[in-house]
């Protein structure tokens, strides 16, 4: 006597961003997403140069503000990039987190993370360049802070922290499924 044959499915794609591992429900790696958060330094670092002090300074468009030699703009220069890099991490961690955030494997927070971190850089190096190329030369031998630059490095780390951030608050708040108990997701 012969078994009918079952079908049991190879994997379970729940219609998230990227399609899961056989297997493993949702820990496919989404390496366009992180290859576009990471490509995203490039223009969170021109926004940089274009908004804060000491750079393009289309904020405040203050002359005074305009000069790296004045000391008052170093810190709001480095709290523009801070902001900008609180906005991509928090916009990047929901993008990756989606409509399942559940579902995301290890592996692909780890490595959103890592985006984030060579997304700061990115746009750290971009807004530096863009002083260098599109500003007045100014002398540095005062101060090497004068040119359009970054005083505080601890400030890199907020665009990966946020993204770890949103991603581990869509976890905690996230809707689950109609239907089903938060125990069995």
């Amino acid at each position: 006597m012969t078994q009918p044959a079952v079908h049991m499915p190879v994997h379970d794609h729940d219609g998230g961003p990227w399609p899961a591992a056989p297997g493993r429900p949702g820990a496919a790696v989404p390496w366009t997403g992180l290859a576009v958060i990471a490509a995203a330094g490039l223009p969170v670092g021109l926004l940089w140069w274009l908004l804060a002090p000491t750079g393009l300074n289309l904020i405040t468009r203050d002359p005074a503000l305009a000069a790296g030699s004045n000391p008052e703009t170093w810190l709001p220069r480095d709290l523009v990039l801070a902001g900008l890099f609180l906005l991509a991490g928090c916009l990047s961690g929901v993008f990756i987190a989606g409509n399942r955030p559940a579902r995301l494997g290890t592996a692909t927070v780890v490595l959103a993370v890592a985006a984030g971190a060579a997304g700061a850089l990115l746009a750290w190096g971009t807004g530096v360049l863009a002083g260098t190329w599109w500003s007045a030369p100014v002398d540095t031998s005062a101060s090497a802070s004068i040119a359009f630059s970054l005083r505080a490095y601890a400030m890199l780390v907020i665009w990966p922290a946020a993204i770890a951030l949103a991603i581990f608050l869509s976890t905690v708040f996230g809707s689950s499924e109609p239907g089903r108990s938060s125990a069995d997701a």
